[in-house]
């Protein structure tokens, strides 16, 4: 068996463009690899099941990789809102600095319920001044909210999460079974994802990356999020090439449409935490009643084992636990935390998660049996810690009108370009059939069911 496990080496593929992003840390190495992963994959499942008789190569564009791992849409004439809501930040608190997530309502609900805070700035650090780093987090966690507080390296090595996640794999693969893949005659070199319905049922924001990356060599990607749901930061960078649907999974309606559409899929990827499924009534058992042919991949936050398995977390969050912001502060010369120039914590796991699909992919086209690929975005901190870091000029700050697809892409908010696709594999160059939409704007429907 050959399933996923590392990034490849370099050499293996090629590579073009220069530059690297302003960091302590391997980013741009990063971009390149995880982005070079889902090429030799795809090349893999490509020769597998007859698309061409021999191995594709695989190239990367290292300066657009890089950028996007950041912003890849531009608006003409108008502009995206603020990924940030008025509290979510960095703030210095009697013993260290500790970062707030808020965006959502419930989390800064439970963040300022606990400091007893008015929905402002000025209110809330005044409260946090008053608590130590690892009283105040774990009061926030306990309340429903996320909050993390800054960690050096060497305090998050020594810290029980910090040591689960160490003996981790990049990817642990579970749960192996016999899986016959579905025929989808639309495939083809150039397109070889044609047909395959995807799934995906992610948030902000790596599960959503590993799907748009799917999409962009012809999987048919169906996002369900609960009514109402809206990531008005990030949503025009991760639903382009997906039909996006709203189902009340706590109708039984919902729930029942759900199951159908499990069903029908071949790649089910999603972002729920250990046993989050099973309130659901989607045990392991039932999904593999349900679904025996499926490929399925995951993630969470902080890993699959240790104390923190069952906590939410974010990017930006993870930077701070496990000693990355503290890093990028002294690298700074900085005296408040430095966190990594985009969140590449979550695009590089999106990558991978793309990369474990094709992969598993592969495996069962071999008559070989899978796995339920799991991910996490501390384990790929750990990973960005272990990467040498190759470029020093730290130019790679903004795109540039070179960088961006000359055909105008008409989202759901309004028009605007898309950078150029990093990633070649042979003929199949990455491409998007839909635009970037808003959510709950399809039918909780197949495209391809008819195929």
């Amino acid at each position: 068996m050959s399933l996923l496990a590392s990034l490849p080496a370099p050499g293996t593929f090629e590579s073009a463009g220069t530059g690297d992003l302003p960091s302590a840390f391997a980013v741009s190495e990063l971009a390149t690899l995880s982005y070079a992963a889902v090429g030799q994959e795809l090349s893999r499942l490509m020769t597998v099941t007859n698309l061409t008789a021999n191995s594709q190569s695989v190239s990367v564009d290292h300066r657009l990789a890089s950028l996007w791992f950041g912003e890849s849409f531009k608006p003409d004439g108008w502009q995206m809102p603020s990924l940030w809501d008025a509290v979510a930040g960095d703030y210095r608190a009697a013993d260290g600095w500790i970062r707030l997530h808020t965006n959502l309502p419930h989390h800064r609900a439970a963040a300022l319920g606990v400091l007893k805070a008015e929905v402002d700035r000025e209110s809330v650090a005044r409260a946090i001044r008053r608590w130590t780093v690892a009283d105040l987090e774990s009061a926030i966690v306990a309340e429903g909210g996320v909050a993390a507080a800054m960690r050096s390296r060497a305090e998050w090595q020594d810290h029980p999460q910090g040591r689960a996640i160490s003996r981790d794999p990049l990817i642990g693969w579970q749960s192996p079974r016999g899986v016959k893949l579905r025929d989808r005659p639309q495939a083809s070199v150039s397109r070889p994802l044609a047909g395959l319905r995807v799934l995906d049922m992610t948030r902000i924001l790596a599960g959503p990356v590993s799907t748009r990356t799917l999409a962009g060599f012809g999987a048919d990607v169906l996002r369900i999020d609960p009514p109402g749901w809206d990531e008005p930061g990030v949503i025009t960078g991760v639903s382009l090439g997906k039909r996006c649907a709203y189902l009340d999974l706590k109708s039984q309606s919902g729930l029942d449409r759900l199951r159908e559409l499990l069903a029908q899929a071949d790649v089910f990827i999603h972002g729920y935490r250990p046993g989050a499924l099973d309130s659901l009534g989607l045990t392991k058992t039932a999904r593999d009643g349900l679904a025996p042919n499926r490929i399925e991949v995951t993630l969470d936050a902080y890993g699959w084992q240790g104390p923190w398995a069952n906590r939410r977390g974010f990017d930006s969050l993870v930077q701070m636990s496990s000693g990355i912001a503290h890093a990028g502060m002294e690298w700074a010369n900085a005296d408040k935390p430095t966190p990594l120039p985009v969140q590449a914590l979550d695009h590089a796991t999106g990558y991978l998660m793309a990369a474990a699909a094709l992969s598993a992919m592969a495996e069962a086209a071999s008559g070989h049996t899978v796995m339920t690929a799991r991910l996490s975005l501390a384990r790929t901190a750990e990973l960005l810690a272990s990467l040498a870091k190759t470029g020093t000029e730290g130019n790679i700050t903004t795109a540039s009108i070179e960088d961006y697809s000359q055909t105008p892409e008409d989202t759901g908010w309004g028009p605007g370009h898309r950078l150029k696709p990093a990633l070649t594999v042979g003929p199949a160059n990455m491409r998007w059939n839909l635009p970037a939409g808003r959510l709950g704007t399809s039918a909780p429907e197949w495209a391809s069911l008819g195929d």
